[in-house]
Protein backbone atom coordinates (compact mmCIF):
# COMPACT_ATOMS: atom_id res chain seq x y z
CA UNK A 1 0.00 0.00 0.00
CA UNK A 2 2.78 2.31 0.99
CA UNK A 3 4.33 1.77 -2.35
CA UNK A 4 1.99 2.01 -4.19
CA UNK A 5 0.84 5.68 -2.57
CA UNK A 6 4.57 6.48 -3.23
CA UNK A 7 4.15 5.72 -6.68
CA UNK A 8 0.83 8.24 -7.18
CA UNK A 9 2.49 10.88 -5.54
CA UNK A 10 5.67 10.36 -7.74
CA UNK A 11 3.48 10.34 -10.77
CA UNK A 12 1.68 13.28 -9.68
CA UNK A 13 4.86 15.25 -9.41
CA UNK A 14 5.97 14.32 -12.69
CA UNK A 15 2.67 15.56 -14.07
CA UNK A 16 3.00 19.00 -12.65
CA UNK A 17 6.47 19.72 -13.84
CA UNK A 18 5.68 18.15 -16.97
CA UNK A 19 2.20 21.08 -16.86
CA UNK A 20 5.09 23.69 -15.53
CA UNK A 21 7.59 23.01 -18.12
CA UNK A 22 4.95 22.82 -21.19
CA UNK A 23 3.11 26.40 -19.46
CA UNK A 24 6.38 27.79 -19.32
CA UNK A 25 8.02 28.65 -16.10
CA UNK A 26 9.90 31.94 -16.62
CA UNK A 27 9.29 34.73 -14.60
CA UNK A 28 10.97 38.17 -14.54
CA UNK A 29 10.36 41.62 -12.27
CA UNK A 30 10.71 44.74 -13.96
CA UNK A 31 12.12 47.84 -12.49
CA UNK A 32 10.46 51.20 -13.55
CA UNK A 33 10.28 54.36 -11.90
CA UNK A 34 7.74 56.16 -9.71
CA UNK A 35 4.29 55.31 -9.54
CA UNK A 36 3.21 58.93 -11.04
CA UNK A 37 5.48 58.65 -14.14
CA UNK A 38 5.92 57.23 -17.13
CA UNK A 39 8.20 54.24 -16.68
CA UNK A 40 5.56 52.55 -14.52
CA UNK A 41 2.89 53.37 -16.18
CA UNK A 42 4.33 52.58 -20.42
CA UNK A 43 5.98 49.62 -18.36
CA UNK A 44 2.70 48.09 -16.88
CA UNK A 45 2.02 48.04 -20.66
CA UNK A 46 4.96 46.18 -22.01
CA UNK A 47 4.71 44.13 -18.82
CA UNK A 48 1.45 42.67 -20.38
CA UNK A 49 2.83 42.07 -23.88
CA UNK A 50 5.51 40.05 -22.49
CA UNK A 51 3.43 38.12 -20.47
CA UNK A 52 1.21 37.44 -22.76
CA UNK A 53 2.83 37.04 -26.35
CA UNK A 54 6.38 35.81 -24.60
CA UNK A 55 4.94 33.84 -22.26
CA UNK A 56 7.11 35.14 -19.36
CA UNK A 57 5.37 36.26 -16.37
CA UNK A 58 6.56 39.94 -15.20
CA UNK A 59 5.71 41.62 -12.39
CA UNK A 60 5.90 45.58 -12.51
CA UNK A 61 7.65 47.38 -9.60
CA UNK A 62 7.64 50.70 -8.94
CA UNK A 63 11.12 51.94 -8.29
CA UNK A 64 13.83 55.03 -7.55
CA UNK A 65 14.48 55.26 -11.38
CA UNK A 66 17.27 54.24 -13.26
CA UNK A 67 20.21 54.04 -11.12
CA UNK A 68 18.35 51.79 -8.34
CA UNK A 69 17.41 50.00 -12.01
CA UNK A 70 20.82 49.12 -13.06
CA UNK A 71 21.71 48.19 -8.96
CA UNK A 72 18.80 45.86 -8.81
CA UNK A 73 19.65 44.12 -11.87
CA UNK A 74 22.86 44.54 -10.97
CA UNK A 75 21.89 42.46 -7.12
CA UNK A 76 19.47 40.38 -8.89
CA UNK A 77 16.09 41.47 -7.82
CA UNK A 78 15.29 42.83 -11.44
CA UNK A 79 15.63 41.32 -14.61
CA UNK A 80 13.99 43.74 -16.50
CA UNK A 81 14.43 47.19 -16.53
CA UNK A 82 13.21 51.03 -17.65
CA UNK A 83 16.74 53.50 -17.70
CA UNK A 84 17.43 56.96 -19.19
CA UNK A 85 20.09 56.05 -21.52
CA UNK A 86 22.67 58.77 -20.28
CA UNK A 87 22.66 56.70 -16.65
CA UNK A 88 23.12 53.69 -18.59
CA UNK A 89 26.20 54.56 -20.57
CA UNK A 90 27.53 56.01 -16.58
CA UNK A 91 26.81 52.40 -15.64
CA UNK A 92 28.65 50.66 -18.27
CA UNK A 93 31.76 53.30 -18.14
CA UNK A 94 31.62 53.49 -14.16
CA UNK A 95 31.56 57.50 -14.76
CA UNK A 96 29.84 60.20 -12.80
CA UNK A 97 26.91 58.09 -9.99
CA UNK A 98 28.81 55.03 -10.83
CA UNK A 99 32.03 56.11 -10.64
CA UNK A 100 32.56 55.63 -6.40
CA UNK A 101 31.20 51.92 -6.80
CA UNK A 102 32.49 51.29 -10.39
CA UNK A 103 31.05 49.84 -13.38
CA UNK A 104 28.41 47.71 -13.73
CA UNK A 105 28.41 45.25 -16.74
CA UNK A 106 25.68 42.62 -15.64
CA UNK A 107 22.84 44.12 -17.88
CA UNK A 108 22.40 43.83 -21.72
CA UNK A 109 20.44 46.51 -23.97
CA UNK A 110 17.07 45.30 -24.89
CA UNK A 111 15.86 48.39 -26.91
CA UNK A 112 15.41 52.35 -27.03
CA UNK A 113 11.91 52.70 -26.61
CA UNK A 114 11.07 56.63 -26.07
CA UNK A 115 12.13 60.20 -25.25
CA UNK A 116 12.51 60.97 -22.25
CA UNK A 117 11.82 65.04 -21.53
CA UNK A 118 13.95 66.80 -19.40
CA UNK A 119 10.80 69.32 -18.19
CA UNK A 120 11.15 71.93 -15.72
CA UNK A 121 7.53 72.78 -14.18
CA UNK A 122 6.69 75.41 -12.21
CA UNK A 123 3.88 77.72 -10.42
CA UNK A 124 5.72 81.14 -9.79
CA UNK A 125 5.20 83.75 -13.02
CA UNK A 126 8.97 85.24 -11.91
CA UNK A 127 10.34 82.20 -12.99
CA UNK A 128 10.47 82.31 -16.72
CA UNK A 129 14.50 80.98 -17.35
CA UNK A 130 16.62 78.44 -16.16
CA UNK A 131 18.81 81.42 -14.70
CA UNK A 132 15.79 82.77 -12.57
CA UNK A 133 16.17 79.57 -10.71
CA UNK A 134 18.77 81.48 -8.67
CA UNK A 135 17.96 81.55 -5.09
CA UNK A 136 14.95 79.40 -5.75
CA UNK A 137 13.87 75.88 -3.74
CA UNK A 138 13.76 73.36 -6.66
CA UNK A 139 13.29 69.98 -6.42
CA UNK A 140 16.49 68.15 -8.76
CA UNK A 141 15.39 64.31 -8.01
CA UNK A 142 17.26 61.97 -5.78
CA UNK A 143 21.06 62.12 -5.41
CA UNK A 144 22.41 60.03 -8.01
CA UNK A 145 19.25 59.61 -10.34
CA UNK A 146 19.32 60.44 -13.79
CA UNK A 147 16.78 63.37 -13.02
CA UNK A 148 19.78 64.62 -10.87
CA UNK A 149 22.54 64.69 -13.34
CA UNK A 150 20.41 66.34 -15.84
CA UNK A 151 19.01 68.75 -13.63
CA UNK A 152 23.00 69.53 -12.50
CA UNK A 153 24.24 69.89 -16.33
CA UNK A 154 21.13 72.47 -17.29
CA UNK A 155 21.85 74.55 -14.12
CA UNK A 156 25.75 74.24 -15.17
CA UNK A 157 24.85 75.29 -18.67
CA UNK A 158 22.88 78.48 -17.54
CA UNK A 159 26.27 79.61 -14.93
CA UNK A 160 24.77 78.06 -12.02
CA UNK A 161 25.53 75.54 -9.32
CA UNK A 162 23.72 73.27 -6.81
CA UNK A 163 24.70 75.53 -4.00
CA UNK A 164 22.97 78.90 -5.72
CA UNK A 165 19.54 76.93 -5.55
CA UNK A 166 18.08 75.94 -2.35
CA UNK A 167 17.94 71.86 -3.81
CA UNK A 168 15.63 69.51 -2.69
CA UNK A 169 15.75 65.59 -3.81
CA UNK A 170 12.23 64.60 -4.17
CA UNK A 171 10.10 62.09 -6.25
CA UNK A 172 7.95 63.39 -8.87
CA UNK A 173 4.38 63.10 -6.78
CA UNK A 174 6.59 64.89 -4.05
CA UNK A 175 6.92 67.31 -6.12
CA UNK A 176 3.94 67.81 -6.83
CA UNK A 177 2.11 68.27 -3.91
CA UNK A 178 5.23 70.42 -3.05
CA UNK A 179 4.42 72.45 -6.01
CA UNK A 180 0.75 72.84 -4.98
CA UNK A 181 2.05 73.58 -0.95
CA UNK A 182 4.13 75.98 -2.00
CA UNK A 183 7.03 74.42 -0.34
CA UNK A 184 9.10 74.73 -3.48
CA UNK A 185 9.19 76.79 -6.43
CA UNK A 186 10.01 74.58 -9.27
CA UNK A 187 10.54 70.77 -10.06
CA UNK A 188 12.86 69.31 -12.91
CA UNK A 189 10.77 65.78 -13.86
CA UNK A 190 12.61 64.04 -16.66
CA UNK A 191 9.89 61.43 -18.44
CA UNK A 192 8.04 60.75 -21.29
CA UNK A 193 5.70 63.51 -22.26
CA UNK A 194 2.90 64.09 -21.02
CA UNK A 195 4.18 62.89 -18.07
CA UNK A 196 1.21 62.24 -15.55
CA UNK A 197 2.27 63.91 -12.44
CA UNK A 198 2.74 67.11 -14.80
CA UNK A 199 -0.63 66.55 -16.27
CA UNK A 200 -1.91 66.01 -12.44
CA UNK A 201 -0.41 69.16 -11.84
CA UNK A 202 -1.12 71.78 -14.78
CA UNK A 203 -4.81 70.35 -14.56
CA UNK A 204 -5.60 71.26 -10.77
CA UNK A 205 -3.25 74.01 -10.45
CA UNK A 206 -2.11 77.20 -12.83
CA UNK A 207 1.15 75.40 -13.95
CA UNK A 208 3.74 76.25 -16.53
CA UNK A 209 6.89 74.10 -18.37
CA UNK A 210 9.89 76.92 -18.68
CA UNK A 211 11.50 76.25 -21.79
CA UNK A 212 14.93 74.98 -21.72
CA UNK A 213 16.53 76.26 -24.94
CA UNK A 214 19.35 78.49 -26.91
CA UNK A 215 22.98 78.39 -25.23
CA UNK A 216 21.55 76.39 -22.23
CA UNK A 217 20.42 73.87 -24.72
CA UNK A 218 23.32 73.91 -26.93
CA UNK A 219 25.91 73.64 -24.03
CA UNK A 220 24.45 70.55 -22.57
CA UNK A 221 24.29 69.12 -26.10
CA UNK A 222 27.97 70.00 -27.21
CA UNK A 223 29.23 68.15 -23.73
CA UNK A 224 26.77 65.31 -23.73
CA UNK A 225 25.98 63.54 -26.92
CA UNK A 226 23.17 62.22 -24.87
CA UNK A 227 21.39 65.01 -24.99
CA UNK A 228 19.38 66.10 -28.29
CA UNK A 229 16.83 69.36 -28.84
CA UNK A 230 12.97 68.32 -28.39
CA UNK A 231 9.62 70.40 -29.34
CA UNK A 232 6.71 69.43 -26.53
CA UNK A 233 3.69 69.99 -28.74
CA UNK A 234 1.16 72.45 -27.70
CA UNK A 235 -1.52 70.75 -26.16
CA UNK A 236 0.32 67.95 -24.72
CA UNK A 237 -0.51 69.49 -21.40
CA UNK A 238 -4.16 71.20 -20.40
CA UNK A 239 -3.42 74.89 -20.39
CA UNK A 240 -0.38 74.65 -22.40
CA UNK A 241 -1.04 76.85 -25.80
CA UNK A 242 2.61 76.97 -27.41
CA UNK A 243 5.80 74.41 -28.02
CA UNK A 244 7.84 74.18 -25.22
CA UNK A 245 11.36 73.66 -26.32
CA UNK A 246 13.54 71.26 -24.14
CA UNK A 247 16.14 68.45 -23.89
CA UNK A 248 15.73 64.44 -24.09
CA UNK A 249 17.38 61.01 -23.46
CA UNK A 250 15.98 58.10 -24.69
CA UNK A 251 14.32 55.88 -21.84
CA UNK A 252 15.64 52.49 -22.75
CA UNK A 253 14.66 48.91 -21.74
CA UNK A 254 17.71 46.90 -20.09
CA UNK A 255 17.67 43.03 -19.33
CA UNK A 256 19.71 40.75 -17.09
CA UNK A 257 22.92 39.16 -18.92
CA UNK A 258 22.10 36.11 -17.54
CA UNK A 259 18.81 36.09 -19.12
CA UNK A 260 18.65 33.36 -21.83
CA UNK A 261 18.60 33.84 -25.65
CA UNK A 262 15.38 32.59 -26.23
CA UNK A 263 13.84 34.58 -23.25
CA UNK A 264 15.39 38.06 -24.50
CA UNK A 265 14.43 36.86 -28.19
CA UNK A 266 10.59 36.13 -27.34
CA UNK A 267 10.37 39.41 -24.85
CA UNK A 268 11.89 41.53 -28.00
CA UNK A 269 9.44 39.98 -30.16
CA UNK A 270 6.44 40.82 -27.79
CA UNK A 271 7.27 44.69 -28.08
CA UNK A 272 8.10 45.58 -31.07
CA UNK A 273 6.19 42.80 -32.95
CA UNK A 274 3.26 44.26 -31.20
CA UNK A 275 3.56 48.14 -31.70
CA UNK A 276 0.08 49.30 -32.68
CA UNK A 277 -1.89 47.01 -30.03
CA UNK A 278 0.55 48.64 -27.76
CA UNK A 279 0.06 52.83 -29.25
CA UNK A 280 -3.68 52.41 -28.55
CA UNK A 281 -2.65 51.51 -25.26
CA UNK A 282 -0.33 53.98 -24.25
CA UNK A 283 0.83 57.38 -25.73
CA UNK A 284 4.43 56.25 -26.13
CA UNK A 285 4.03 53.39 -28.21
CA UNK A 286 4.05 55.77 -30.76
CA UNK A 287 7.99 55.94 -30.48
CA UNK A 288 8.51 52.56 -30.95
CA UNK A 289 9.75 51.43 -33.86
CA UNK A 290 13.64 49.24 -34.66
CA UNK A 291 15.55 52.49 -36.09
CA UNK A 292 14.73 53.76 -32.45
CA UNK A 293 15.35 50.55 -30.52
CA UNK A 294 18.62 50.19 -32.22
CA UNK A 295 20.09 53.91 -32.19
CA UNK A 296 22.44 55.62 -30.48
CA UNK A 297 22.80 52.99 -27.55
CA UNK A 298 26.10 53.15 -25.67
CA UNK A 299 26.25 49.49 -23.92
CA UNK A 300 25.92 46.19 -25.66
CA UNK A 301 22.49 44.17 -26.76
CA UNK A 302 21.69 41.24 -25.35
CA UNK A 303 22.22 38.67 -27.81
CA UNK A 304 18.20 37.57 -27.93
CA UNK A 305 17.81 41.20 -28.52
CA UNK A 306 20.44 41.09 -31.19
CA UNK A 307 19.31 38.13 -32.83
CA UNK A 308 15.79 39.70 -33.13
CA UNK A 309 17.00 42.68 -34.80
CA UNK A 310 19.00 41.12 -37.54
CA UNK A 311 16.05 38.97 -38.31
CA UNK A 312 14.46 42.73 -39.23
CA UNK A 313 17.93 43.72 -41.24
CA UNK A 314 19.37 45.60 -38.78
CA UNK A 315 22.87 44.46 -37.00
CA UNK A 316 24.11 45.84 -33.25
CA UNK A 317 26.69 44.65 -31.41
CA UNK A 318 26.07 42.23 -28.52
CA UNK A 319 28.06 40.31 -25.91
Amino acid sequence: MKKRVLGILALAMAIMMLFAACSGSTSMTMGTGGSSGTYYAFGGVLGQYITNEAGIQTTVVSTDGSKANIQGIDAGDYQLATVQSDVMAYAWAGTSSFAEDGAVDSFRVVGGLYAEAVQLITMDPAIQSVADLAGKAVSIGAPGSGVYFNAIDVLGAAGLTEEDIDAQYQSFADSTEALIDGKIDAAFIVAGAPTPAITQLMTSADAYLVPIDGDIAKTCMDSCPYYTALAIPAGTYPGQDADVMTLTVKATMIVSADASEEDVYNLTAAIFDNIDAIKAEHGKGAELSIENATSGMTAPFHAGAAKYYAEKGVTVESK
